[in-house]
């Protein structure tokens, strides 16, 4: 697909558009059923160190997952803008007593005083596994996102040796569409999880 002649901006617009129409109701169904899905991956299985996020603007909830985390004593994290940086991210340990505050973008994630601790934080490589949001995906496991660049400028390191934690996006079904371009900086997730089915990357 030519890049240059695909309009992300207004295929970013629709799909945030489908996504939030979908009702309370409808947004509680697909949350129980992606996280079913979800729980059913052994990279998710043998994970003792996740990343996940706090959903905001119709994205899917991955959050009914935490019980299930906290009796498995996995170690949950939050992704946070990294202060003073250009649009890169932190993970940060995530529990009931986590001190909690809006970003600039309306998300709520650890306070910038907790996350700044290094005990409290882990760099995206000793993850072993991350749940990512998307704007879009397609039947390749290929990602939009927001725009901002966030996750692919954070996992840029993938690209080189060293660890590699597994990367998984999850999004309502609605959000699919035929095909995405992919952009050379762009990280390759393992799969897509939707409420509906599970695509891998291929």
């Amino acid at each position: 697909m030519d890049a240059d002649r695909f309009d992300k901006p207004a295929l970013r617009r629709e799909l945030r558009r489908k996504r939030r129409a979908l009702s309370d109701a409808q947004q509680q169904t697909a949350a129980i059923s992606l996280c079913q899905r979800l729980k059913r991956l052994p990279e998710l299985q043998r994970a003792r160190r996740v990343s996940l996020y706090l959903p905001v603007s119709g994205e899917i909830d991955p959050t009914p997952l935490l019980p299930w985390f906290e009796k498995r004593r996995v170690a949950v994290y939050l992704p946070v803008l990294r202060p003073l940086s250009d649009n890169s991210l932190w993970f940060v340990r995530f529990d009931v007593d986590t001190p909690m505050v809006e970003n600039r973008f309306g998300i709520r994630e650890p306070c910038t005083r907790f996350a700044a601790q290094r005990g409290n934080r882990l760099p995206a490589w000793a993850l072993d596994t991350l749940i990512v949001p998307l704007v879009g995906f397609d039947a390749r496991a290929n990602r939009m996102g927001m725009g901002g660049g966030f996750y692919d400028r954070t996992l840029a390191f993938m690209k080189g040796n060293g660890p590699k934690p597994r990367l998984i996006g999850v999004a309502h079904a609605c959000q699919q569409v035929s095909e995405l371009p992919v952009e050379p900086w762009d990280i390759p997730l393992d799969m897509v999880v939707s409420d509906r089915t599970c695509w891998p990357r291929r």
